[in-house]
């Protein structure tokens, strides 16, 4: 075990000594002081094939336009990236772009190791993001003032897929963006659906906690809230609101498939393949596996997700951010605001199935036709605000070792709804409060 750690450990700062740009004063120029043109390392976590495709893409006519600017593109991956940031960040290697989600900016940025672009960002990449997609990125600077520690490029929401021929058997009225289904009638629809061995819809919740949070939004529901500079976990009316309905479908309704409850995102679809329920709630995502694996003749459809007092959505952003130590910031930000245009943001999402912050891409032709579901992918992202556990030191060890376990409990029909809030609460409050010391 010592000796696999230690490779481990070697591995690492190797890759980071491959990968790094070294430390420096923070000054920058167009090309270094020998002549040879200013080298900018650019950390991706591009995974699936059409996304790598792209971003290499993007790297490689980048190159071409800027031979004083040259970019190389450095593989990472999602399972292991915050480990080795701190690896290279403690040894002054990082790389100078990095791309991470905005979760991880809040620490990296308190600990001061990613730059403030508040005042490095061009006008244009500034205007064509709205400003519910950079709340996802602003946090406080550790001097009473907030600072923006990335640039927010790819979101996502939650939308129901679903198989179109029970959709049209059943009758129901087939919601739309500008008028979605509510939860009573998202509800409804799922009971006329169950019937002859079908469920309506099934929920997969082997991890309820984000799809909880970010759906909770809908009645108003946050999970937290913040006193005097102390955050506590609330489970309130607002909060039990989509949590009671999603279990009404299952144990009231009984509507909702209960062999998906344990499963993760994408497990029920052999099932839903064949008819066993009708709508699978989830992210936007999902619907690259479903075009491309169900089966010929399968008919599916992206219906938008369903609304109570709002439509509104927690959301979490991809990100690019530049090291503090990074040689050259000024020509790291040009790179990232011709990375995030609006084409480039468009190729982008489509490679990811994911939805672009950029108001430009957001009006791309390939973003807004009714292929695969994309008109309604990406007019949900107008609902999407900052997740409000985005902002609370201490939420991933909340969500590991307390909200999983109590939600799957509660899901699974062995704790009532009052026993999950009071533990929500008690113990969620003893994991923020060493946080808050």
């Amino acid at each position: 075990m010592r000796i696999k750690s230690a490779l481990a450990a070697a591995a690492i700062v190797a890759l980071a000594g491959a990968c790094g740009s070294g430390g420096g004063d923070g000054g920058s120029s167009s090309s270094s002081s020998s002549g040879e043109p200013v080298k900018i390392n650019f950390l991706s976590l591009a995974w699936q094939k059409e996304s790598v495709a792209a971003n290499k893409q993007i790297v490689d006519e980048w190159n071409k336009a800027n031979p004083n600017i040259q970019v190389t593109y450095v593989q990472g991956s999602w399972d292991n990236v915050n480990d080795q940031l701190v690896t290279q960040f403690a040894g002054g290697t990082a790389p100078d772009v990095i791309h991470n989600d905005s979760p991880a900016l809040s620490g990296f940025a308190t600990d001061g190791y990613l730059l403030d672009l508040k005042d490095k960002l061009p006008a244009e990449l500034k205007s064509d993001i709205p400003q519910s997609a950079w709340d996802t990125v602003t946090f406080g600077d550790g001097k009473g003032g907030q600072g923006v520690y990335g640039v927010p490029f790819l979101q996502e929401s939650q939308v129901i897929i679903a198989n179109k021929k029970l959709l049209d058997a059943a009758k129901v009225r087939i919601p739309t963006p500008d008028n979605p289904w509510t939860w009573d009638e998202f509800s409804a629809a799922a009971k006329k659906m169950t019937k002859d061995g079908t469920f309506g819809v099934a929920w997969a919740m082997k991890s309820p906690v984000n799809k909880t949070l970010n759906l909770a939004l809908n009645f108003g529901g946050t999970f937290f809230q913040t006193a005097d500079g102390k955050t506590t976990v609330k489970v309130g009316p607002e909060e039990r609101e989509v949590l009671q309905r999603i279990h009404d479908q299952l144990y009231t309704d009984k509507s909702a498939d209960p062999a998906a409850l344990g499963q993760g995102t994408a497990d029920p679809l052999p099932a839903f393949y064949k008819g066993k329920f009708a709508m699978l709630p989830a992210g936007v995502f999902l619907r690259q596996q479903v075009a491309e694996q169900a089966p010929d003749g399968f008919e599916w459809v992206t219906l938008p997700g369903p609304k109570g007092t709002s439509a509104q959505q927690g959301a979490v952003s991809q990100t690019l951010s530049i090291a503090q130590d990074s040689k050259h910031p000024d020509e790291a930000m040009k790179f990232i605001a011709y990375f995030l245009n609006g084409a480039n943001q468009a190729k982008l999402a489509k490679g990811d199935w994911l939805l672009p912050t950029s108001q430009q891409a957001a009006a791309d032709p390939a973003m807004t036709t009714q292929e695969n579901g994309w008109d309604v992918a990406t007019a949900s992202a107008k609902n999407l605000v900052v997740a409000p556990f985005l902002k609370v030191n201490g939420f991933d060890e909340w969500k590991t070792k307390v909200a999983t376990p109590v939600l799957q409990e509660y899901f699974a029909n062995k704790i009532t709804i009052d026993e999950a809030a009071k533990r929500l609460v008690d113990e969620g409050n003893k994991v923020l409060e060493r946080y808050q010391r």
